[in-house]
């Protein structure tokens, strides 16, 4: 995996989440975790003590939150999902036919889809890749991880709506 950050499109809804869930996490989410560490160390030996590893894992755990979504944001072009034209571009949501089975998902970063049931593909991902630019009707296939190649041809592009 490449560590050259790329632009990724965000709605505006989706940056104010992930905002707000970074400063929540900055503060008082890093606040809560010390206190936690620090009554969990009260209680004596470290290496035995669950309450300390699990909440140091947790510090772990959110740290890593803490820098996904601070380099997510560094780089997230905000602004409206882009007008369907027929063409799979970032930002849209796809009907596909994917060997045989019809898929409906939203090609871009997950973290757009929040809490919705919308399946989400990144444009970097095999999938993605391989119909970024394609118009409806059109037919391609992708290499999958295990080296199998699998058919698609999409069947609509709509405008995301948020849901």
């Amino acid at each position: 995996m490449s560590n050259e950050a790329t632009e990724t499109w965000l709605t505006q809804e989706a940056y104010n989440r992930l905002r707000d869930e970074l400063d929540t996490l900055s503060g008082f989410g890093r606040e809560d975790i010390a206190k936690k560490i620090e009554l969990a160390r009260d209680e004596g030996d470290l290496k035995e003590n669950g309450g300390y590893h699990a909440a140091k894992d947790e510090q772990g755990k959110m740290e890593a939150r803490i820098r996904t979504l601070t380099n997510l944001l560094k780089i997230a072009t905000v602004g409206d999902a882009p007008e369907s034209t027929g063409e799979v571009v970032v930002g849209t949501v796809i009907t596909a036919t994917v060997m045989g089975d019809e898929e409906t998902f939203l090609l871009g970063n997950r973290e757009i889809a929040g809490n919705s049931d919308l399946d989400v593909y990144s444009e970097q991902s095999p999938l993605g890749a391989a119909i970024l630019g394609l118009k409806v009707g059109e037919s391609t296939s992708y290499e999958a991880p295990n080296g199998r190649s699998i058919p698609v041809s999409i069947v609509k592009v709509e405008t995301y709506n948020g849901q």
